[in-house]
C-alpha cells in the first residue's frame, strides 16, 4: 500500500505504522540480493541520499556499514569504486550533507548555495571562516599549487605551515584545502591509505555533465534537499526533513510549500505530539522482516531524538564518554528484528588476531532472548566474514552475552 492510495481514514497513522513506514524508506526489511553488487551500493545511496563519513575505525569505517544493513555481505570495493575509483567509474562525491558525507553526482547542484555561502564566510566552522579571512594569501597559493600539480593532500603542498594553534591540530594548509572544499572551489578526488583526502579541482574530479547543471535558486535547491530526506525518512516532521541535510530554519518553509503541492501529505501519529508528514510516494509494509545490525552512523540513527520517538530506542554514543562510565560500550550497534532495536552490542575488529570481539551485549526490555540471540548469532558471523575476520568471540559483560555463547557454543543449533 502506498501513501498516494491514503483516505481520509488513513491521516491519523498509528505509531507501529510510522515505525514500519520508516524502516521501509529506509530500505530496511527488503529481501538481500543473493550477490549484492555495485549496483545495488550505488541504489542504497541514492534511496538514503547520503553515507555519512567518519574516521572511527574500530570496527569498519562508518561509510561501510548502511549498506551491509541493507544488502548484506557485499564487495567493499563496490562503495571504494563508485566513491573513489577513476572518473569514469565514479557516481558519489564527497561533501558536507549531513555530516561529512558521500552523495550521488546529481545532488551536487543542490548544494552549491552551501558553498556560495562559505566562501563567504557563512555556514562553516568559525575558525576555520577566520583563518580563511585572515590568510587570504596562503589560500591563493594553496589554489595556485593543486592547479598546477593536480591531486595533493595537504601534507604534499610546498609550504602547508605548522599547525598554529590546537584547534583540530591542523595544519594551516589543511585548512587552506579544508575552505577551498567545502567552498566548492576543490572537491575531494580520492583518499590515501591513512583515509587523508586528497583534493584536485572540481572540473578534474566531477563529471561535465554534472558541472553543467545550471545552479538552482536557493530555496529550490533547499525544498529539492527536503524532498529527498523525505522520501528517505518516509514519515516525519518538518524538524526531521530539516535536519538530514542540516538546512535549518529554513526547512521550515520548504515542507510547507511541498506540502501545499502534494508531495508530502500532512498527518497525525500516535504519540507523538506534533506535526507529521508522510511522503506521498512512501510505502506502508503489513510487516518487517528485519535482521541487521546498525552503525551509530547510520540514517536512521542520526537524530536521537527521531530515534526514540519512531522506534521507542534510546541510543547514545559512548566514545566520548569515560570508561568507567559507559553504560553500554564504546562502539555499540544495536539490532534490529523484525521492526524493533532488540539489543545493542558493543563490537570490535581485532584484525591481527583475525577476530570479531563482541565486548558486551545487552538485550532491550520485553525482547525475546532465544529468538535475538539466534538471529544476532547469525548477523554477527555474517559480519564477521565480511570484515575478513575468522572467528566471533564473545565477553561475558551484559545480560545477553550467556545466550549468545551458549549459541555459539552449540553451533546455530536450536
Amino acid at each position: 500500500m502506498t501513501a498516494n492510495r491514503l483516505d481520509k481514514a488513513m491521516e491519523r497513522i498509528s505509531a507501529l505504522m510510522a515505525r514500519r513506514i520508516a524502516l521501509a524508506a529506509q530500505g530496511i526489511g527488503r529481501a538481500r540480493p543473493d550477490a549484492p553488487a555495485r549496483r545495488h551500493v550505488l541504489g542504497m545511496v541514492q534511496r538514503l541520499g547520503a553515507l555519512q563519513i567518519d574516521s572511527v575505525n574500530v570496527l569498519t569505517r562508518a561509510h561501510y556499514m548502511p549498506a551491509f544493513s541493507r544488502l548484506g555481505a557485499y564487495p567493499r570495493a563496490a562503495l571504494e569504486t563508485l566513491a573513489w575509483g577513476n572518473k569514469r567509474e565514479r557516481a558519489l562525491f564527497e561533501y558536507w550533507g549531513h555530516e561529512a558525507s558521500l552523495l550521488p553526482f546529481a545532488m551536487q547542484p543542490l548544494f552549491r548555495w552551501r558553498m556560495a555561502r562559505a566562501e563567504r564566510g557563512q555556514g562553516l566552522w568559525s575558525g576555520l571562516a577566520r583563518f580563511a579571512a585572515e590568510h587570504k594569501r596562503q589560500v591563493a597559493a594553496a589554489m595556485a599549487e593543486i592547479r598546477n600539480n593536480g591531486v595533493m593532500a595537504a601534507a604534499d603542498l610546498t609550504d602547508g605551515g605548522a599547525s598554529q594553534s590546537a584547534w583540530w591540530g591542523w595544519s594551516d594548509g589543511k585548512k587552506a584545502f579544508e575552505y577551498l572544499f567545502w567552498s566548492g572551489q576543490l572537491a575531494v578526488a580520492g583518499r590515501r591509505g591513512n583515509f587523508e583526502r586528497l583534493y584536485d579541482l572540481p572540473e578534474r574530479v566531477l563529471p561535465v555533465s554534472i558541472l553543467a547543471i545550471p545552479t538552482p535558486d536557493e530555496a529550490d535547491a533547499q525544498r529539492a534537499l527536503v524532498a529527498i530526506a523525505a522520501r528517505a525518512l518516509g514519515i516525519g516532521t518538518a524538524g526531521d526533513f530539516g535536519r538530514y541535510f542540516r538546512l535549518g530554519p529554513a526547512a521550515g518553509d520548504r515542507v510547507a510549500e511541498l506540502a501545499e503541492a502534494g508531495e508530502l501529505i500532512p498527518v497525525e501519529v500516535t504519540g507523538w505530539g506534533r506535526s507529521a508528514y508522510l511522503h506521498r510516494d512512501a510505502v506502508i509494509p503489513r510487516r518487517i522482516a528485519a535482521q541487521a545490525l546498525v552503525s551509530p552512523f547510520d540514517p536512521l540513527l542520526w537524530e536521537r531524538d527521531r530515534a526514540e520517538r519512531v522506534f521507542g530506542f534510546h541510543y547514545r554514543i559512548e566514545i566520548y564518554v569515560r570508561a568507567e562510565n559507559r553504560l553500554h560500550g564504546y562502539y555499540v550497534l544495536p539490532f534490529l528484528l523484525g521492526d524493533k532495536f532488540v539489543a545493542r552490542v558493543d563490537l570490535k575488529a581485532d584484525r591481527q588476531a583475525g577476530a570479531l570481539h563482541v565486548l558486551a551485549a545487552h538485550m532491550e526490555e520485553a525482547a525475546d532472548l532465544r529468538a535475538v540471540a539466534e538471529a544476532l548469532t547469525t548477523e554477527l558471523s555474517s559480519l564477521a566474514a565480511w570484515l575478513g575476520l575468522d572467528r566471533v568471540e564473545i565477553a561475558r559483560r551484559g545480560d545477553l552475552a550467556p545466550a549468545l555463547r551458549a549459541q555459539a557454543k552449540s553451533g546455530g543449533r536450536n
